[in-house]
């Protein structure tokens, strides 16, 4: 049997999507659509992995409950190694509440569960040294955010980390998050995770997560418009930012707007597997870029966060048929 080449560890959670009219500071608003479905930020990003063919496995904690067993189903027809999931007696499994708008906004609350009972027991580091790739992202509970320290530390060099903060880490500061940054070969982070992390905009901020130890920085920009690039009087759309000590790419998303945005639950989750999916497979980082972009895009075509990612063939259809238009 062939080693597994990526391998995540993360919370696993059902989330409870409620797309509504607005998101509210106060008041009442309507709801458009409620949907219950799997999630978890690098649960998100391996099962989008699994989609392209890649080897992949993962190692979390469920209860003893129907959620905790839908999750696991879930990863197990998706082609995902289940093999290093802890089922937790008498917990129940994580959740999430999700509420998002038209406009693109989302607030979410979290309730752990048994994510919150990962430990050092649970983890078995001989496993994870058989990957090229290490993915994380975060907790609620500081017990799992030192085990992820503690576990980075004792990896095989050979294992490159790619590891995706969210806002629930980045709000603790750069300087907490330096034993993770400094062992992190690729760090994703949308614009305002950067923000709360560096104190800084997305261009600066990511110099200082190099001078933290990190090889590669990624900043999704989900969509930002610009006129650092015009064509035909158009303003340019932002896909990310990405810098390594060699250079830097400012992406511009190619994917158009075929398909309207429908819930952008999941999408940095989405472009980080698309990412990932190009290293592996040895493309250069602005092509990276580009397989993240066209992967976040296919997922917000559907409510939640796997439902609308895509397989192999369709993501190499999307991604050659717009080269061809580049050129």
């Amino acid at each position: 049997m062939k080693s597994i080449e990526v391998i995540g560890i993360g919370a696993m959670n059902i989330d409870q999507l409620y797309c509504v009219e607005r998101i509210l500071a106060d008041g009442e608003a309507s709801v458009k659509e409620f949907s219950s479905q799997p999630g978890g930020s690098a649960a998100n990003t391996i099962y989008g992995l699994a989609r392209l063919a890649i080897r992949s496995g993962f190692i979390g904690a469920v209860g003893d409950d129907e959620t905790g067993k839908t999750l696991v189903e879930d990863f197990a027809r998706g082609g995902v190694d289940i093999s290093q999931i802890k089922v937790k007696k008498g917990s129940e499994t994580g959740s999430v509440l999700c509420l998002s708008d038209k406009q693109g906004r989302r607030s979410l609350y979290v309730l752990p569960g048994a994510n919150s009972l990962l430990d050092e027991e649970d983890v078995d580091l001989e496993y994870i040294n058989q990957a090229k790739v290490l993915h994380l992202s975060s907790f609620i509970n500081d017990r799992q955010f030192e085990l992820q320290k503690q576990i980075v530390a004792r990896l095989s060099p050979s294992v490159k980390v790619s590891f995706s903060p969210g806002s629930i880490y980045a709000t603790k500061g750069i300087h907490q998050l330096a034993p993770l940054l400094n062992k992190t070969y690729v760090l994703f982070l949308n614009r305002n995770e950067m923000e709360q992390l560096t104190g800084e905009d997305f261009i600066t901020g990511a110099k200082r997560c190099l001078e933290q130890g990190c090889y590669l920085v990624v900043t999704t920009l989900g969509g930002t418009k610009t006129k650092l690039s015009e064509k035909g009087g158009q303003r340019a759309t932002l896909a990310c930012y990405i810098l390594h000590d060699d250079g830097e790419y400012l992406i511009e998303s190619k994917g158009g707007q075929e398909e309207p945005s429908v819930d952008t639950t999941g999408a940095g989750d989405a472009f980080a597997a698309g990412f990932l999916y190009g290293l592996l497979k040895g493309k250069d980082l602005p092509q990276c870029g580009f397989l993240g972009d066209i992967m976040a895009r296919f997922s917000i075509t559907k409510i939640g966060a796997r439902e609308g990612l895509p397989s192999l063939a369709e993501l190499s259809q999307k991604y050659y048929a717009s080269f061809e238009q580049w050129l």
